[in-house]
């Protein structure tokens, strides 16, 4: 259970251009942290991917709790990291910069912990419903299960409108359920347990008490945090317009940048890059060896798609 070795690493190269095309002064604290810590970890694991892997014998019957910690933080292979923290780029942006970075951190760490021990309940319970033990040796890593809950929020305080997903327009309160089910069928070799784990997350902050929860475990470390306000406003134009303001010093800044994709991801929305991800995922699975499922995707042709890619960026 090795990470994969693809010589030349395109999907890491694919994700530091676009980085730095969208300008990393204009990606906010916590976002671009996050980045740097899963590219970090990408490239100086801390342990090998079947010894930070999640699973119910590992972490709960061996109890090797770490592994709540690690496995958000590696990935299987360069094009999972790459889709991973393309969205993350993307939905970062949107979301530190309505929630403000404090809280946003604190979001981060909070759906890390709690996506990894929602996984680890399904998982157990699908073992013992339906009296299967191997799903208790499912053993999963990777940052999508933490960018399904984002997801959730992101559809929260965006309601309305349509995602295409796989070429049908799907309504985007529905829209993290479609993906759910078209990665499950198209991509069987991720983990369903850990993106379902993701959305539930997400739907027990938007829906549920955990934002209460963690409103009241804030105040009482800090009766200062910054908690999500009013910092989001659109006008009639079609503009979004952020502010962020800070109490212990970081500066507060305000932006009107026009809602669309391509400053985020090339080109591509999110729903289309999922679409050129299953269709690689298919491709994949007649080419590849055995690997941990992940939370996130397996995905080979690459070398079609950096050059794709690629081009995009010289023609800007």
């Amino acid at each position: 259970m090795q990470r994969r070795s693809r010589g030349i690493n395109a999907g890491l190269i694919l994700l530091l251009s676009q980085i730095f095309h969208v300008g990393i002064s204009n990606i906010p604290p916590v976002t671009l942290a996050t980045l740097v810590l899963n590219i970090w970890f990408f490239l100086n694991p801390l342990k090998p991917l079947f010894e930070s892997c999640l699973s119910v014998e590992k972490c709960y019957q061996q109890k090797d709790w770490q592994r709540l910690l690690l496995s958000p933080l590696h990935h299987a292979d360069d094009w999972h990291l790459y889709f991973n923290m393309a969205s993350m780029l993307w939905k970062g942006i949107h979301l530190e910069r309505r929630l403000g970075s404090r809280w946003f951190a604190y979001v981060i760490v909070t759906f890390s912990l709690l996506t990894g021990v929602l996984y680890l309940f399904l998982e157990f319970a699908l073992a013992e419903f339906l009296d299967e033990p191997d799903f208790r040796r499912n053993c999963a890593v990777g940052f999508s299960g933490v960018l399904f809950a984002l997801k959730v929020l992101n559809n929260h305080y965006c309601p309305g409108g349509f995602a295409n997903i796989l070429g049908f327009p799907v309504p985007n309160r529905l829209a993290c359920w479609a993906e759910l089910l078209a990665i499950h069928f198209l991509s069987p070799g991720t983990s369903f347990a850990g993106h379902l784990a993701g959305i539930l997350v997400g739907l027990m902050y938007t829906h549920g008490p955990l934002k209460k929860i963690m409103k009241k475990c804030a105040g009482i470390f800090s009766s200062n945090m910054h908690y999500p306000g009013q910092q989001y406003h659109v006008n009639n134009s079609g503009y979004s317009r952020y502010q962020d303001s800070y109490q212990y010093g970081w500066a507060a800044y305000s932006e009107e940048t026009p809602r669309n994709y391509d400053a985020y991801t090339a080109g591509l929305s999110e729903e289309e890059q999922l679409e050129r991800a299953l269709r690689a995922s298919l491709w994949d699975r007649g080419t590849s060896g055995p690997s941990p499922p992940p939370y996130g995707f397996r995905l080979s042709a690459e070398e079609e798609m950096r050059r794709q890619r690629l081009r995009r960026f010289d023609h800007q």
